[in-house]
């Protein structure tokens, strides 16, 4: 029988360590008491906390499961160990997401990161799905944000996205002699696992292009100071407008290996969100034209234009 992963409240209340191993129970024991140790956050001078979640001393907890050597404690061992986890995760995250970065501040990134940890502790292999409960987590606890909560939510979107867009699966793509014989009142088309549609409050797309860029100028700075070798003035990072209230549909995919977002209008981003929730090509295109606000348009040849591009970039895949 497999045996699920340690919850929340297991790493929370992570009992005292078994005197010996003898059974399963046991060693999974030993492990909820391991992940605990590791997951527990850092005090503020990134050390191990003093005291287990019982409160016993932490030096005593480590000496029951974890040996000394000829240079370190049981603690010291241990906290090498709980000081790396959070140095990785927190700078996977970092890295992963400069554009909350620059919506919520430096500082303050640092800081709703670790809450984020604390409460989601990673539940995967794989560092690439760390952010995958930030928006949820940014929805329970908007203070971390404030007072740019809804363009943090839209940005984490947007760059979790990005991460899904990067090494999400791909099914194959739909092939012209696949659908021949189907007509559109029939016609289903299922869309890429790696392709995102978003619908956003804020331009977050040019917003964080904006701030890479200005990242990378200042790396390009700080490094042309430490080439020239004498002491300089730090180089000051551009600040970058928040952008402006305004609609944005936005599709994130990638195509020959390489990330992409792209614009769409209104009436495309309808009908796209229609195949994906399993209505034919008609009724989605129907749908999406009927309520459209737009005149003078000439939809057949709009759409057309539209599904050629899609199919060319490979986004639709059979529908199971």
């Amino acid at each position: 029988m497999k045996r699920s992963k340690p919850t929340i409240s297991e790493i929370n209340n992570s009992p005292r360590p078994p005197r010996k191993i003898d059974s399963r129970a046991e060693l999974r024991q030993l492990q909820r008491v391991m992940t605990g140790a590791l997951f527990r956050p850092l005090t503020s001078q990134w050390g191990m906390q003093k005291r287990w979640t019982d409160g016993a001393p932490m030096k005593v907890l480590a000496s029951e499961f974890i040996k000394p050597n000829d240079r370190l404690s049981s603690f010291e061992r241990l906290e090498i160990y709980n000081r790396q986890y959070w140095f990785r995760v927190l700078d996977c995250l970092y890295d992963d997401y400069p554009g909350l970065r620059a919506v919520v501040g430096e500082r303050r990134f640092m800081k709703l990161a670790t809450a984020y940890l604390t409460k989601y502790p990673s539940d995967s292999y794989s560092l690439r799905d760390l952010g995958n409960r930030l928006e949820p987590f940014l929805q329970e606890a908007p203070h971390w944000a404030a007072p740019r909560e809804e363009l943090a939510v839209d940005m984490v979107r947007f760059e979790w996205a990005q991460v899904v867009a990067f090494d999400g699966p791909a099914k194959p793509p739909v092939t012209p002699d696949d659908i021949l014989d189907i007509p559109p009142s029939k016609l289903l088309l299922g869309l890429q696992p790696y392709l995102s549609l978003l619908e956003l409050n804020f331009a977050v797309d040019d917003f964080l292009i904006a701030v890479k860029k200005g990242e990378s100028e200042a790396l390009r700075g700080e490094a042309s100071n430490a080439m020239d070798g004498a002491p300089k003035a730090a180089v000051r990072r551009k600040r970058v407008r928040f952008p402006k209230r305004e609609k944005v549909y936005l599709a994130v995919h990638r195509h020959d290996n390489m990330l992409f977002y792209k614009r769409l209008d209104q009436e495309a981003y309808a009908i796209l969100t229609s195949l994906a929730r399993g209505d034919t090509v008609e009724d989605a295109c129907v749908g999406a034209v009927t309520a459209s606000e737009r005149t003078n348009v000439d939809w057949s040849a709009q759409i057309k234009e539209w599904f050629d591009g899609w199919s060319a970039l490979g986004w639709f895949c059979r529908k199971l």
